[in-house]
């Protein structure tokens, strides 16, 4: 089998959950697996089962939390764990091969032979395990296996997994909640406590925890997983996790939590100037604060922010190409694009295809584009680009789908916001080398 190598530093993956395989062969008892090396030499090899089929939600690990595929998150998770040094996804569907090598991953082909529903998790580890051997020529001293349906993750989670296995501790490990539930379970005699007599009731602080099993990260001792085939062999460690980032995705339900728990679990994330190759920009909303005056005669009027004037300006000088894609055909927003002399496309039914046009014509990846929006018009757009912005006024679904939200209205200064991001608070980031390409007083697109 062979691996696609990722453009990127190291690589990485993310993962439909899937059901584990019984173990084959005896259970190691405490301590007896073979140890990983601690140490550089040691390899650490993440490994994110993603398949194409999905039941319950239709190309779920594709489905955009905060504006980042549920793969690409999970293989920001891993890139930036300390002691993984490579990703890899395995996946049969080429979209998501393509989106993980987008996001810095190695993208491995499984097989139809073990793709199915009744599929397991262990089987895509192993065959991801050959083909990396096969391709890098080194075996992997530590395995993990990483689910991109668990959308909080985060870096430091998949480090401690893995660090139980390099340091000895554990031969394999895996990612828990604590809890100090009462658990019930029905029975013909009626409901009878599982983990407690319902005839003593202790308090919280009395009692110890107990933990749930996450199903983010799984860690393994690669030459005992080999052996076992199973996740779970030898002397097993836990990792306790924040129970309140605790969400794994199966259904509609699950991913629209992820999207509204997203705003307030994610660590805020801000592009910056070497993340960026063009911004595009909604008008209503976002460079206004959405309302239109008329007089009499029924002409319009709206107010613009001059701050954001100054920082599309200090954008057009270090080099990067911006552009006005507005929905509305109107003189107003051809008369701002004209004074901030830049280019628009206005009166568009479709804003993903003429951003998607645009950016071919310019020779741009629409995955290096920050597009700043406001309503659900722009959400198409927010799809296709790698970093959709949300100003703060933004309607609430525009906010979730964002990867990053302003602190400021729309019409406020959103826009020198944004220009901050990426050129620092007094807008005084050098030149772009390839600013040659941009043509800053271009014609701008009259109605």
């Amino acid at each position: 089998m062979t691996t696609t190598p990722a453009s990127g530093p190291a690589a990485t993956g993310a993962a439909a959950p899937e059901a584990a395989a019984p173990a084959s062969g005896p259970v190691a008892t405490p301590g007896t697996a073979s140890s990983a090396p601690a140490g550089p030499a040691a390899v650490v090899l993440a490994v994110i089962p993603a398949r194409g089929g999905s039941k319950g939600v239709p190309a779920k690990n594709l489905a955009p939390v905060a504006g980042v595929p549920l793969v690409g998150r999970a293989v920001r998770a891993c890139l930036g764990a300390r002691s993984v040094t490579h990703v890899v996804v395995s996946t049969d569907d080429p979209a998501i091969a393509a989106a993980a090598r987008a996001a810095g991953a190695e993208a491995v082909h499984r097989p139809a032979a073990i793709a199915g529903d009744t599929a397991t998790s262990e089987a895509a580890v192993l065959h991801a395990m050959d083909a990396f051997e096969a391709t890098h020529g080194r075996t992997a001293d530590v395995v993990l296996l990483v689910q991109c349906t668990s959308p909080f993750l985060t870096s430091a989670e998949v480090a401690e997994t893995a660090d139980r296995i390099l340091t000895g501790a554990a031969d394999t490990a895996f990612t828990a909640a604590p809890s100090h539930g009462f658990l019930w379970r029905e029975t013909e005699r009626g409901a009878e406590g599982v983990n407690h007599d319902k005839a003593h009731r202790p308090r919280r602080q009395d009692r110890e925890p107990e933990y749930l099993e996450t199903g983010a990260v799984y860690a393994m001792a690669a030459p005992g997983f080999r052996t076992h085939r199973h996740r779970f062999f030898g002397r097993t460690a836990l990792v306790a996790t924040d129970p309140a980032r605790v969400l794994e995705i199966d259904d509609p339900h699950d991913l629209a939590r992820a999207k509204a728990l997203a705003p307030l679990l994610d660590a805020p994330v801000t592009p910056g100037f070497a993340d960026v190759d063009a911004v595009v920009l909604d008008f209503d909303g976002t460079q206004t604060d959405d309302r239109v005056h008329l007089d009499a005669e029924g002409r319009e009027f709206v107010s613009a922010h001059r701050g954001d004037g100054l920082g599309i300006a200090a954008l057009r000088r270090a080099g990067l190409p911006v552009l006005i894609l507005s929905t509305e055909q109107n003189a107003v927003v051809a008369a701002r694009a004209r004074k901030l002399r830049i280019p628009v496309l206005h009166g568009i039914d479709r804003k993903d295809r003429a951003l998607k046009e645009w950016c071919e014509t310019e020779g741009i990846d629409p995955q290096r584009v920050l597009y700043a929006g406001n309503d659900v018009n722009d959400l198409p757009c927010f799809h296709l680009v790698g970093w959709p912005v949300a100003v703060s006024s933004a309607h609430d679904s525009v906010r979730a789908a964002a990867r990053a939200v302003t602190a400021t209205p729309g019409g406020a200064g959103a826009v020198r916001e944004i220009a901050a991001w990426l050129l620092g608070p007094e807008l005084d980031t050098p030149v772009r080398a390839d600013a040659a390409r941009t043509t800053p007083a271009r014609t701008t697109t009259e109605p």
